[in-house]
């Protein structure tokens, strides 16, 4: 609550006083926040002639307390106040400031009292639900003060300014249009009555619908399912929308909710009864299963909130246990993997579970129930799997099957073979492992007729074969059929369209028959069952002979009822037999029939077609000539022949010769040198063939070559050039070139037209050599154009050349070798290998070793006239391998071997032994001359001058020493710094003399001579070695002193100056004179 006191600008203003409170509590946040008590009172000026236009009397009442403006209207009361005089002079102003604030604090004790009672009086939490989008229920909280018979009013400010009355805290109104609109209730009959303000907006409407009902709620024991019915009451909505329920399975005395799913329909302004059904992991009767439903309505056009209705009532399955039965399900048939649970229903303690062969965990249930729960259970054996509870007292069990659903029908298939029954094969698809009752069962349906058959499966079948025969319709031809699969797991289907017309499959053909129309024709006639009346058939007629290609012919024939059909079959050789089968078809085609069974026949014989192939050959001696031919053909024979009429003419006459009998294919005939014509005819039982002529005689040919020819592994083939001279044809005959004369084994004749042709025969084998002869006709006589050699296939030979050495040196070897005979040549010879080498008998490696091998020489001889082969640059007397093979395109010979020692050579062996000698004389002159030229470097350098002892200069001494002059003087030497002085002993047996150290390092200088350093000093820094040589010394000797010597050591001794050049002798105090050879660096004393 708020005051705002207006105080005077001067003491002639009273105050106004502005009241603010809040209107009402609502407790509805949605509701507008703006309701609330204003009261403005002003006192008016005191002189209101004082005021100016806009003030006087101004006052800004504005009361939302109906209230205040009620006792304002009741007490009438107006404050005018003058002034009275006493108030003019100073403390009559101060007095009239307190009557003031008395009379303003009055007031505003009375305002708050005002405010109080309305917030305790006034309508508030104004609330407002729907639950079919048609009607708003509107409630609010009464006032305290409110009483029984209290009445409402409640008006909306709308259009129609509507209003309602109700003796409720709640009233229904019609459901308002988007937007806010303003709600007013007021309590009528109430004296100070306060009146409440609300906005109310559809977004502050709650959308609940009304409870759902369940209709009904039925279980299928067998199946566990619980099927649900209820009413969606779709007709208390006014527009078509989504509404959503929610249905929870709750499991269990404790309510345990084991499922909660939501289900979408729609409603559509009116009732409709819905369907719903579950299936329970449990077995229904394993525990009580309650089933509770509630709604949500999803109307996108409604902008209020949307609230879930209140659950149903929860209904129950109900069960009534059976005393028999303990354990469920029982005898269930279940899909592979799936998960199941079974359940002991029994009052006593079950202690353990299993199925098959495998425990269970228990699942404890109301009272002493139990379950088991299987995941991902496998296929189970033809009889079933167990399953097993056991208490103290009992086992209660079940069996389980379980399999796959049907499978769809695959390669569904439904033809005709009559045209009266309809059979329709199929395969099962996968196995369900299901059997007997369980097993699938399997309907064809025909929706035209609305026909169908079942398919009735035989007992233990060893191969199961799935079809299934419907009897066609009268005059129709196009049929619907689905093929229905069901077993307990599930069902499917196959559908298949048809023309019954165009899926004709007949039988096989039957009773096939053939008779005689003359020797090139014949009637054939067979049975085929069924009813074609209505349409054409396509019949295939296989006709085979001996060594001839298949036949196959086409005939289309009008059906017939009597399932009898006829067909002649021309176009036949006489007298050969053929072989006949039939399969027929309908002229649309689906499928052909099985063959029949064949049927052979003969025809009939016929006059021969052609006179036989002839040739003729003279004799060796040339006085008889022998005419060949060879059997007719059966084609051309037409019959069986019977003999041969030989005959020959000359200018006109002609004379038979005899009559030669089949199998006789050669008849010999003497004749003189004229031009015979011979003739050949067979005969059989119809009548004679046409004759084959032939002229005795032979033109010449002197320009005849012999040619080679290979053949291409299972012929030859010739070529000539075209001659316009040859009038009738050509003939080439062949023969084995190893026999003997008349050479004569085959011909073939080929028209006069041709440049080449292939010869062929059985008789041809690989490695044999064949002549070929070519003959042109030409006026009725034949010419020799050709003679030719070759082979069918070139083999490699299979004898080595036999050959000899004829003479053997010292350098070569002559051999010589024989040709090979043509049987065992086997092929046209292109030429020798030879290979030679070094080697003794048993060591030489040859074999194999043909190529790669720098030892081994190898000749090939091209020329095949060469007979001889001389092997020059060869060693003597040394052992060589001769090997010699022959080829052919063919491959390679054998080979032959053979070792030959070379002869022995002499004049090699002296030129052996001279040229060593001769060698080394040359090497002694050249090393004589060499040696004298350089003479001197030689001896410089192996044999060097050695210095005499005598002439040694490193140590001079004075004359005077050896003339015994008394005044004894050393050898004269520089500043030197020697290492030690030794002190050799004598041989003489006197004690040995300790090597002294000479400590120092400068030699003292002579101070006599003077005429040393005038010398010429040469600083040296080796010295040779002293060789001392001793002499007896008599002196010494007498005297009892040994001569002693004293080296001295001149390693470190940089300088030694030489006094003199010249050769001195050096005398010890008295002794005899001593000499001395340098040998090395140290000096001797």
């Amino acid at each position: 609550m708020h005051f705002l006191l207006l105080f005077p600008s001067s003491p002639w203003t009273m105050p106004c006083v502005h009241i603010q409170a809040p209107r009402m509590n609502i407790s509805n946040p949605n509701l507008s926040p703006r309701s609330c008590v204003s009261t403005e009172l002003c006192w008016p000026r005191l002189l209101s002639t004082e005021l100016g236009p806009a003030q006087r009397g101004s006052c800004w009442v504005s009361t939302q307390l109906p209230g205040l403006t009620t006792f304002a209207r009741m007490m009438n009361i107006s404050l005018r106040l003058r002034r009275p005089p006493w108030m003019v002079d100073s403390n009559g102003r101060r007095m009239t400031s307190h009557f003031q604030w008395l009379l303003l604090t009055f007031i505003l004790l009375y305002l708050m009292n005002q405010v109080t009672s309305e917030k305790r009086g006034a309508p508030r939490d104004l609330k407002c639900i729907t639950n079919n989008l048609r009607v708003w229920d509107c409630s609010w909280k009464a006032p305290s003060a409110a009483g029984h018979g209290t009445v409402y009013e409640i008006c909306i400010e709308n259009r129609s300014h509507s209003c309602y009355q109700s003796e409720k805290t709640n009233t229904k109104i019609p459901a308002l249009l988007p937007g806010d609109h303003e709600i007013t209730i007021n309590r009528l009959y109430d004296f100070g009555n306060p009146i409440s303000k609300f906005t109310l907006n559809e977004k502050n409407v709650s959308l609940i619908p009304d409870t759902p009902e369940i209709l009904n709620l039925s279980a299928d024991f067998s199946t566990s399912t619980i099927h649900l019915k209820w009413n969606d009451r779709g007709s208390v909505f006014p527009h078509q929308l989504t509404v959503i329920w929610e249905i929870k399975i709750l499991r269990k005395e404790n309510m345990e909710i084991v499922k909660l799913i939501t289900h979408n329909t729609t409603v559509n302004g009116k009732d409709t009864v819905h369907h719903w059904s579950w299936t329970s992991d449990m077995p229904l009767e394993c525990a009580i299963h309650s089933v509770g439903i509630r709604c949500y309505v999803d109307d996108p056009h409604f902008s209020g909130r949307k609230e879930w209705s209140d659950w149903s009532p929860l209904k129950n399955i109900s069960w009534s246990p059976d005393s028999q039965t303990k354990v469920f399900p029982q005898d269930k048939v279940i899909l592979v993997g799936s998960d199941i649970t079974f359940c002991c229903v029994t009052q006593e303690k079950v202690l353990s579970a299993q199925i098959g062969q495998t425990n269970c965990p228990l699942i404890h249930l109301d009272g002493e129930n139990v379950a088991i729960k299987i995941h991902n259970i496998s296929v189970s054996a033809n009889s079933g799997t167990n399953v097993v509870f056991t208490t103290e007292d009992n086992i209660f069990g079940t069996v389980i099957f379980v399999g796959y659903p049907p499978d769809i029908p695959q390669k569904v298939n439904c033809e005709t073979y009559d045209l009266k029954e309809i059979v329709c094969t199929w395969n099962p698809g996968r196995p369900t492992a299901l059997v007997g009752p369980r097993n699938t069962s399997y309907t064809l349906f025909e929706s035209f007729s609305g026909k169908y058959v079942r398919f009735k499966r035989v007992e233990a079948p060893t191969n199961e074969s799935y079809q299934l025969f419907f009897q066609m319709r009268p005059n129709q031809e196009i049929y619907n059929f689905t093929l229905n699969a069901r077993n307990p797991l599930g069902r499917s289907e196959s559908t298949i369209l048809i023309n019954i017309t165009e899926k004709v499959y007949p039988r096989i053909p039957t009773s096939i028959k053939v008779k005689d129309i003359n020797s090139t024709a014949v009637m054939l006639s067979w049975h085929l069952p069924g009813n074609f009346a209505k349409i054409k058939l396509l019949c295939q007629i296989e006709i085979n002979k001996t060594n001839s290609v298949q036949e196959l012919r086409n005939v289309t024939i009008k059906g017939v009822e009597n399932s009898s059909y006829l067909v002649a079959v021309d176009k036949l050789n006489p007298y050969t037999i053929y072989t006949f089968r039939i399969r027929c078809s309908t002229e649309t085609f689906w499928k052909w029939s099985k063959w029949s069974n064949e049927k052979k026949y003969l025809t009939t014989e016929a006059i021969p077609s052609k006179g036989p192939d002839t040739w003729r050959e003279w004799s060796s001696d040339g006085k008889n000539l022998i005419i060949y031919w060879k059997p007719l053909p059966i084609n051309e024979a037409n019959g069986k022949i019977l003999s041969y009429n030989v005959s020959c003419s000359l200018d006109e006459e002609t004379q038979s010769l005899s009559e030669i009998p089949d199998p006789q294919h050669k008849a010999e005939l003497q004749l003189d040198k004229n031009d015979y014509i011979i003739s050949v005819v067979a005969k059989n039982s119809v009548g004679s063939s046409p004759p084959s002529k032939i002229a005795s005689m032979e033109i010449p040919n002197d320009d005849l070559k012999v040619e080679q020819a290979v053949g291409m592994g299972n012929g030859i083939l010739l070529t000539w050039n075209y001659d316009p001279n040859m009038t009738c044809d050509y003939v080439i005959k062949w023969c084995n070139s190893s026999r003997s004369e008349p050479c004569l084994m085959d011909w073939k004749k080929v028209p006069s037209n041709s440049t080449e042709a292939v010869i062929e025969s059985d008789q041809f084998r690989p490695g044999v050599r064949y002549s070929f002869f070519l003959y042109g006709c030409r006026n009725e006589g034949y010419q020799l154009l050709r003679s030719i050699i070759g082979y069918i296939e070139e083999l490699a030979p299979i004898v080595a050349p036999n050959f000899t050495v004829e003479d053997t040196s010292a350098d070569s070897i002559l051999v010589k070798w024989e040709d090979i005979p043509v049987e065992e040549l086997r092929g046209f010879l292109r030429g020798y290998l030879f290979y030679f080498e070094k080697g003794e008998r048993d060591t030489s490696k040859i074999r194999g070793l043909e190529s790669g091998r720098s030892d081994i020489k190898v000749k090939n001889i091209t020329d095949l006239s060469q007979k001889t082969l001389r092997i020059a640059d060869l060693q003597g007397k040394t052992s060589y391998h001769l090997v010699l093979r022959a080829y052919t395109d063919g491959g390679m010979g054998p080979e032959k071997s053979m070792f030959v020692v070379t002869k022995e050579n002499s004049v090699g062996l002296i030129i052996a032994i001279l040229i060593p000698v001769a060698v080394a004389v040359i090497v002694g002159v050249v090393t004589s001359i060499l040696c004298y030229r350089k003479r001197e470097w030689i001896k410089e350098t192996f044999y060097p001058d050695i210095p005499n002892p005598e002439n040694c200069k490193a140590l001079q001494f004075q004359k005077s020493v050896c003339e015994g002059n008394s005044a004894l003087k050393t050898l004269e030497m520089n500043p030197c710094t020697p290492n030690n002085v030794e002190v050799l002993e004598t041989r003489s047996a006197v004690p040995k003399i300790e090597d002294t150290e000479i400590i120092s390092p400068i030699a003292e200088r002579p101070e006599e001579s003077s005429d040393a350093e005038a010398e010429n000093h040469v600083v040296v820094s080796y010295c040779p070695p002293v060789i001392e040589e001793e002499t007896p010394n008599p002196g010494a000797d007498e005297a009892g002193e040994p001569l002693k010597s004293f080296t001295l050591t001149s390693s470190l001794c940089t300088s030694l100056k030489r006094n003199q050049r010249k050769n001195r002798k050096m005398t010890l105090s008295g002794g005899p004179a001593t000499s001395h050879r340098c040998t090395s660096p140290s000096l001797l004393l």
